[in-house]
């Protein structure tokens, strides 16, 4: 029976809808199914237009928004997290295979689903090896930087479409040179039909569920006529277009849209093109999980709900390779999505498998019906989405709070708007960890004294402490390893040159977590120097699994001093051991 129990726990863990699956109720489909409505009714105008946004045609967008979907029902964790193509892997995909085939070619789609591909293995391998702790290198200050200038990279370059002119660049300067040079050939009624939507669409957001509540319509529905804002701006936009020919009058649209399910396709096999696509294909995984995990950890936390991330990078993957063999591109956990899919009461993943089915229903039916949707309504509804992800905010608070996040974050945004997506996530990614290695290899480091009437020991600099001349404490608040073992070592040594009247150094390890081997040498080091200046070394507070490893050493059988299990008991006896006619003459002959 307990092994019968333990292989269900394991099967229950590796596919999760094992798990919630039990307890699905008529309830909890009914909660499921509204919110499901409400997500395809978003998510068909965005997967086109996210389509459009990766220069694939727009039934791909289609065809990354069904089997992705059921894929992470099976297999992710949280029960909120809507996946499917969203604007910023749209812009990655653009730029990796833009770099290999030229758009609208059956190169450019084959790179596009060996991409969709290849990262669905780096994230299957990752979850398998547990390696989502990976994604906290990258801080969350330059991911908000580099999904910033990401929406403005968007929205600038889907203003050719709002304009209906041709231009083109891979950054910012490009984009903008190239929209003033086209401004005199614009298109006025595609500026009337791309600026007109860009204006409803902004207005919905804000303005048409109090209108509509004003009218006495009840919350629910108002709330999904207001999520079907976009479908309005498609459905209206593309009537006026086939009713008065404006195609013919230089609005371009979408044209026919192939009918039927996704087909299944074998991703091509070329090691030159793998190549090419695997850093592409390894920092969209990356961008593409922190985002993820990030909507799915604070939603689940509004209802007590957790999520596994190294789980969720098997889910992921899953859903990217499912997106590949039925002729789509890289998805990820959206954020827009994933709120609406929340606030409509999803309560499991089974919301998205029926959201899936709602666009496979679209994908047989609906796209005779989007012949003469004009390309200007998918980039207007592209720009709007977009633009709320643009925080620049973001530069305000990271300059009061911490410059050296100022610099990261400031160095992503120029970067990526200057030299294009790639080399912005590139840098956010090398600046994350020059970061951390930056603030770890120069740790706090205080000196500290007994809080008087206390046994709490604090920062000589910032409190009114007792101090005793022949005794130095000092605190170090960071694990201690490679990159800022010698600081250490620096910073005792400097103090204690010069201090004749000093015995005894306590090093206080309350926040040590970890000491590694390069560390242990600089305290063995720091331990011989002392050693020779007649000062002996002590430790204190030092942590469990620390103490471990230095009793796996021949550290504490050189220590001249001892490990005291608290820094008032360390001190108490240190004091008392430098009053004694032995070492206070030692002391003397010293000096």
């Amino acid at each position: 029976m307990s092994q019968r129990a333990s292989l269900s726990s394991r099967l229950g863990r590796a596919m999760p809808i094992l798990d919630w699956g039990r307890s699905y109720t008529r309830d909890t489909l009914t909660s499921d199914m509204v919110a499901a409505v409400i997500v395809t009714i978003m998510l068909i105008p965005q997967s086109l237009a996210y389509a459009l946004l990766a220069g694939l045609p727009p039934e791909m967008g289609l065809y990354a928004s069904i089997l992705p979907l059921m894929a992470y029902a099976i297999f992710g964790t949280s029960r909120a997290l809507s996946v499917g193509p969203v604007a910023v892997a749209s812009l990655m995909t653009a730029a990796a295979v833009g770099n290999l085939a030229l758009q609208g070619t059956a190169e450019y789609i084959a790179a596009a689903i060996v991409l969709a591909f290849l990262s669905g293995l780096i994230l299957l391998v990752m979850g398998v090896l547990r390696l989502g702790f990976l994604a906290n290198f990258l801080s969350h200050p330059v991911i908000a930087g580099f999904i910033t200038a990401s929406g403005i990279l968007i929205a600038a370059s889907q203003m050719k479409h709002i304009l209906g002119v041709q231009a083109s660049g891979h950054n910012l300067i490009e984009i903008l040179h190239a929209l003033v040079i086209q401004i005199p050939n614009f298109s006025l009624w595609t500026l009337l039909i791309g600026g007109g939507s860009m204006a409803f669409l902004f207005w919905v957001r804000k303005g048409l569920k109090p209108a509509l509540l004003s009218l006495g319509l009840a919350p629910r529905l108002a709330d999904i006529l207001a999520k079907a804002g976009p479908v309005a701006a498609v459905a209206v936009t593309t009537g006026v277009v086939a009713l008065f020919g404006l195609n013919e009058a230089g609005v371009a649209i979408v044209g026919e849209v192939p009918s039927g399910l996704p087909p299944l396709t074998v991703p091509q096999f070329d090691a030159d093109v793998w190549s090419s696509l695997f850093v592409s294909a390894l920092l969209i995984s990356v961008i593409g999980f922190v985002e993820s995990v990030s909507v799915a950890q604070t939603l689940a936390a509004k209802r007590r709900q957790r999520i596994v991330p190294d789980q969720e990078l098997i889910g992921l993957g899953a859903s990217n390779i499912a997106s590949a063999i039925s002729g789509g591109y890289p998805v990820t956990g959206g954020f827009s999505r994933s709120v609406v899919n929340f606030d409509a009461g999803a309560e499991t993943p089974a919301a998205g498998a029926f959201t899936a089915i709602g666009i496979a229903v679209a994908a047989l039916f609906l796209t005779p019906l989007i012949f003469f949707l004009p390309k200007a309504t998918l980039a207007a509804t592209i720009v709007v989405a977009v633009l709320s992800l643009v925080d620049l905010s973001i530069l305000k608070r990271t300059w009061i709070y911490s410059r050296a996040d100022f610099t990261a974050v400031a160095a992503t945004i120029v970067l990526t708007l200057g030299f294009g997506v790639e080399i912005g996530v590139l840098t956010g990614v090398i600046l994350s960890i020059a970061l951390h290695l930056y603030k770890t290899s120069r740790p706090h480091i205080a000196e500290v004294g007994l809080v008087p009437g206390t046994e709490h020991f604090r920062n000589i600099l910032r409190h009114k402490v007792l101090t005793d001349p022949r005794v130095l404490t000092i605190r170090i608040d960071e694990s201690l390893y490679f990159a800022n073992a010698r600081y250490l070592e620096d910073y005792v040594l400097d103090r204690v040159v010069g201090d004749n009247a000093l015995r005894h150094v306590i090093i206080m390890c309350s926040a040590v977590n970890e000491i590694d081997m390069s560390a242990l040498e600089s305290l063995e080091a720091i331990n011989h120097r002392l050693d020779s200046m007649g000062i002996r070394l002590h430790l204190s507070e030092v942590k469990g699994p620390v103490m471990d490893r230095l009793q796996r050493s021949d550290f504490l059988e050189d220590l001249t001093g001892k490990v005291f299990l608290s820094q008032h008991g360390a001190v108490e006896e240190v004091v008392a051991l430098c009053d004694t006619p032995t070492e206070a003459a030692q002391a003397t002959a010293a000096q």
